[in-house]
C-alpha cells in the first residue's frame, strides 16, 4: 500500500503541505450537488475562506481527510 500524495496549498504561490479543506460553491452557476475544492495550509486557510465568504458562496472548511462531504455542513 502506498501514502496519499501530498496536497499543496491552493494559495497562488503557495506550496506548502496542505491541512485544510475548503468546499465551495458558486450558487449563481452551480445548484447544490455541484461543489468545488481548494486546500489550505495553516497560514492561508482564513484568507482563502474569506476569500470566498466575501462573495456570499456557501464554504465548508475541515480538516484534510476528516470524513466525507456528509459530515461537513455549508454555511
Amino acid at each position: 500500500m502506498t501514502a496519499p500524495a501530498r496536497a499543496d496549498c491552493s494559495r497562488a504561490g503557495c506550496r506548502t503541505a496542505a491541512r485544510w479543506r475548503i468546499d465551495w460553491r458558486n450558487p449563481r452557476i452551480h445548484g447544490a450537488d455541484r461543489t468545488k475544492t481548494w486546500v489550505a495550509c495553516d497560514e492561508h486557510r482564513e484568507y482563502l475562506r474569506d476569500f470566498l465568504t466575501a462573495r456570499d458562496f456557501p464554504v465548508s472548511v475541515s480538516a484534510l481527510g476528516a470524513g466525507d462531504a456528509s459530515e461537513r455542513r455549508m454555511s
